[in-house]
């Protein structure tokens, strides 16, 4: 399921996060999948349980999985991560709004800028 790569820079945790959303975004694991508890998980990977809490931690807040208390964390609906990554998403991009307007950028340029992202992307 899971693969860690030790000579990766990133934390474990940022490993684990990043591998349980591709199953999920990907369709390897569908909405309401049980996911493993936290200790048989930690045991199957050989990592602290601690890792493996601040993974779902993660998962949970950006909408990827809800827990049941005293059932388990399952994989969210489709509905509910779109709109955790959309959130996310969009403060990131009012972030870089913010900062192109900070330096001095009309709103025609910064327009531009975003219009020759997208056809750069293949997104016309």
């Amino acid at each position: 399921m899971i693969l860690l790569d030790y000579r990766d820079k990133r934390p474990i945790y940022e490993q684990i996060v990043d591998k349980l959303e591709r199953l999920i975004v990907g369709g390897g694991l569908e909405a309401n999948y049980k996911m493993p508890s936290v200790r048989s998980l930690a045991m199957e990977l050989s990592v602290n349980p601690n890792t493996i809490q601040r993974a779902y931690a993660d998962l949970e807040q950006n909408g990827y999985i809800y827990t049941v208390s005293g059932r388990g964390s399952f994989v969210a609906h489709e509905c509910e991560w779109r709109s955790g990554k959309l959130a996310e998403l969009t403060k990131n991009l009012e972030e870089v709004l913010l900062k192109a307007k900070e330096a001095g950028m009309t709103m025609e340029e910064t327009i531009e800028v975003v219009r020759k992202t997208f056809k750069e992307a293949g997104d016309d």
